[in-house]
């Protein structure tokens, strides 16, 4: 696997992968790799594209109070993970190369991004839409794909690649868990052993709300039930627990249409987040 650091070495180096006549894709990371991250590599290569792998720690989609220099970075061991999957290019830029002296462009977008954790991480969606278009435009690729996980961040870059004409297909693929259920993280490794034991808490209080919700009980009180569930779990503060709009991430008060639930917590000092969609019957 070819690992390239600047602008052109990295053209150079996705026109030669375009030789070979096979389509190329893009898998954006901020690496500390796991299985969620590889499900897209494989999912890629099941397509028969060139991978083209980033790595980068995107210091805008950071508040000023969060964990932008505890972040993990494992460069060496996310390579070996990366070639092993069958990656074929890994595209890892430093601050320098992405936002260069004077930079002053950037993308926001309005709808899906002002709720949630739009709300809760102000300005957060406007730096996974600006770096997203960065490796966009950089690698050119063909697809691109994104894990469900982030769901709200996925609703985000489906939006304005639409709005802004860019004739790449974006991909999402489905949550990767633990057999415990709990959706697959960078971040799962700040939890302490017994706070990755509680967080199983989250996908089975939405599992529950999901259940209950396409039985046809009201929403209202799932979704209580969840935030009680959560608490007496040691999560908090909880930031949203929602049913929303499948497209359009608008809250929903009753399930007439593809719907999904979110939810975001703290567990100590750590932020976690999942989603589950919800199918009208």
């Amino acid at each position: 696997m070819q690992i390239v650091r600047n602008i052109a070495d990295l053209r150079q180096a996705v026109a030669n992968l375009r030789i070979s006549g096979a389509q190329v894709a893009l898998v954006p990371t901020m690496g500390a790799l796991h299985a969620g991250h590889i499900a897209l590599v494989d999912a890629a290569r099941a397509r028969g594209c060139q991978v083209v792998a980033s790595i980068f720690v995107n210091p805008t989609q950071f508040g000023p109070n969060e964990d932008l220099d505890a972040y993990p970075r494992r460069e060496a061991a996310d390579v070996a993970l990366l070639e092993a999957a069958g990656a074929a290019l890994l595209w890892a830029p430093d601050v320098a190369a992405m936002y260069p002296a004077g930079f002053a462009t950037r993308i926001s977008v309005d709808g899906v991004s002002e709720r949630w954790d739009g709300a809760a991480r102000p300005g957060h969606f406007a730096g996974v839409a600006t770096v997203v278009t960065k490796l966009l435009q950089q690698v050119k690729p063909d697809i691109a794909l994104f894990g469900e996980k982030d769901y709200q961040q996925l609703a985000v870059i489906r939006r304005f690649v639409a709005d802004l004409d860019i004739d790449i297909e974006i991909v999402g693929v489905p949550t990767q868990r633990d057999d415990d259920g709990v959706a697959l993280s960078s971040r799962n490794a700040y939890l302490s052993p017994d706070e990755r034991l509680a967080a199983r808490a989250l996908p089975r209080a939405l599992g529950e709300a999901r259940a209950a919700i396409e039985r046809g009980d009201d929403v209202a009180p799932a979704l209580a039930a969840a935030v009680v569930r959560l608490g007496e779990a040691g999560f908090g503060p909880i930031d949203y627990v929602a049913l929303v709009d499948a497209a359009t991430l608008e809250p929903v008060e009753a399930l007439n249409a593809p719907a999904r639930l979110l939810a975001a917590a703290r567990l100590g000092k750590t932020r976690l987040i999942d989603n589950l969609g919800v199918e009208p019957v």
